[in-house]
């Protein structure tokens, strides 16, 4: 059985009350898309915590690779979505957990790319009936994700999860980091928001992704991730209707990567280039060429 060992870093201001937050959340939660705590170690200044193993490392790693396909990605977006709302409404453990650290590095990835949320070190929990209520608190997360209602309402709700996700599903849908230190658009954020508005999301959109993706599939990801983002929280959605419509978003998938991917497989190029090659070379009629192209395209297909 592989595992993995989070060590407490004391050398970047790890703390000990952050090691026993994650235990005392990770004891408590039990979801597919939450990673399972097995152990933990407390002697002799050794800090670790023991959880299972996420074989393909975090979502941050993959984030622009063309390998990554746009089903997948949005496989990994509903389970994610599908933690949040488990940790922001599931009855049965009478109490809510504001995450507070959503971000690509805390997305783990097992070996079927099934998503497992990880990092509750600063994590809050808080009565089911009090979601909505403000925790007093100073920013807290990773820089590029960090609700900006924090600043004006002095604390934080579930709802800085969901901005945090905002800036995940835009991650996924364009293929670069939330925060880019030495960029001109250093904030993934305000750049996407500004593309939706405008109309232009296809500019800055992962090449790779735009041949994978139905219009339908597009424009409701992307209208869910720009809700996320909004600046009064009331107007984030909940997480219970992301869940809904990522689920929707991916059910509008017909097949199409299977499609590209069989067909680039199955079509061989090399007798175009020749036939083509040779009508140029030997100044043979373009048009009788074009034929035979015609008719082995159609044969390629059976």
């Amino acid at each position: 059985m592989k595992i993995s060992a989070l060590r407490l870093d004391r050398k970047h201001g790890g703390r000990d009350v952050e090691f026993w937050t994650e235990i005392s959340a990770l004891s408590d939660l039990d979801h597919p898309n939450i990673v399972s705590i097995i152990g933990f170690c407390d002697e002799k200044n050794e800090k670790v915590i023991i959880t299972s193993y996420a074989a393909k490392g975090s979502l941050k790693e993959h984030l622009n690779s063309p390998k990554l396909t746009w089903t997948q990605r949005l496989k990994i977006c509903v389970g994610v979505a599908r933690a949040l709302s488990y940790l922001h409404y599931d009855e049965r453990r009478g109490y809510g957990v504001i995450h507070l650290n959503v971000n690509s590095s805390t997305i783990l990835l097992d070996e079927n790319w099934e998503a497992k949320l990880s990092g509750f070190k600063v994590s809050i929990k808080q009565s089911l009936n009090r979601m909505d209520h403000v925790v007093l608190s100073d920013p807290i997360g990773t820089i590029g994700y960090v609700d900006p209602a924090i600043e004006t309402t002095k604390g934080v709700t579930h709802k800085s999860d969901i901005y945090s996700f905002g800036v995940v599903l835009f991650e996924i849908l364009c293929g670069r980091k939330a925060f880019i230190r030495d960029e001109a658009n250093r904030f993934l954020a305000p750049l996407a928001k500004s593309h939706y508005e405008n109309e232009t999301l296809q500019d800055i959109i992962l090449p790779a992704l735009l041949d994978q993706m139905s219009p339908q599939s597009l424009r409701r990801y992307s209208k869910t991730a720009y809700f996320c983002l909004k600046e009064e929280r009331a107007h984030r959605p909940h997480t219970l209707h992301i869940v809904d419509e990522l689920e929707k978003v991916l059910n509008f998938q017909p097949g199409l990567e299977d499609f590209v991917r069989s067909t680039s497989s199955t079509i061989n190029v090399f007798p175009f280039c020749f036939l083509y090659a040779y009508s140029i070379l030997f100044e043979k009629r373009h048009d009788v060429v074009l034929y035979y192209c015609f008719y082995l395209l159609l044969f390629s297909f059976g």
